[in-house]
């Protein structure tokens, strides 16, 4: 098991678990809330075969890193990415980030730069700005996410059921293409994460990367479902599309935010696709 320490709480070190593997282009698979880099099952034997390094790793307070009581702000996320791509020594890589993770590929590149990076992909992500305001109304209303810390609050375990249902549309998907050991395992993986981590993050979704997506110069793809139940397309991945100038929109029909298990095969074909296209 590989660990990078990206901080110190106390007397106990922050370490992100990560796995490196293959050789080639570097590709950095950045999970989604509430689960772990295990959610890139389906992506990382098909980025293996086509000829990539993959490097994945997981969110402190999330899977087998650290879980600190601090440092869900986006800007420390994106910091902890940053320690990562300097310690491996990444270069000409690209950055995927899925729900959550896409904030960390937005708040990476709008700090950092794309001296490191040669291409992104916002998966079913997070960006620009979820939050309605009376300048933001193409956002979504306070109250969702106050239900939402309030549903942790109450009772986590039970919260993450019904959440991974939405995250996989399962009322209709069912069985078909998301089996009941699918949905164990991510709520197994959801329930061992950090509570007040898992918490915390909810609060970090609001942030606005409208500025960092403005300035992304790099070749960059949205991919999202049309039938996304967490994080609507016409909220987050349209819009990402139109701040970012010349990107790529790639919109999986009928499929739920969880897109890379319930259609992977079209995720696969289209993120494929975009890592060997010319520069």
């Amino acid at each position: 098991m590989s660990f990078i320490t990206v901080g110190k709480e106390n007397s106990c070190s922050i370490d992100l678990y990560y796995e490196d593997m293959g050789q080639g282009q570097p590709v950095v698979l950045i999970h989604g809330w509430p689960l772990s880099s295990r959610s890139w099952e389906k992506q990382v034997p098909a980025l293996l075969k086509a000829g990539y390094r993959v490097v994945t790793y997981d969110r402190r307070g999330f899977g087998g890193s650290g879980r600190p009581s601090t440092g869900y702000d986006y800007d420390t996320l994106a910091a902890d990415l940053n320690v990562l791509m300097n310690a491996l020594d990444l270069r000409d890589a690209v950055l995927v980030g899925f729900s959550m993770g896409g904030g960390e590929v937005a708040r990476y590149l709008g700090r950092y730069g794309a001296e490191r990076v040669q291409k992104a992909v916002f998966m079913g992500a997070v960006p620009p700005f979820l939050l309605k305001t009376p300048e933001n109304p193409a956002g979504l209303d306070g109250s969702i996410f106050e239900g939402i810390r309030q549903g942790i609050g109450r009772d986590r375990l039970s919260f993450l059921t019904s959440f991974l249902g939405n995250f996989y549309n399962v009322h209709a998907l069912g069985r078909r293409q998301v089996s009941e050991e699918v949905l164990r395992l991510g709520w197994n993986i959801a329930a061992g994460a950090s509570p007040i981590g898992t918490l915390a993050c909810v609060t970090s979704w609001l942030t606005d990367f409208r500025d960092d997506l403005l300035s992304i110069k790099i070749p960059t793809l949205v991919i999202h479902g049309d039938d996304d139940r967490i994080l609507p397309f016409a909220a987050t991945g349209s819009r990402t599309h139109e701040a970012v100038a010349g990107s790529r929109l790639v919109v999986v029909a009928g499929a739920p935010h969880g897109l890379n298990w319930t259609h992977a095969e079209e995720v696969n074909d289209g993120l494929i696709d975009f890592l060997q296209e010319a520069l």
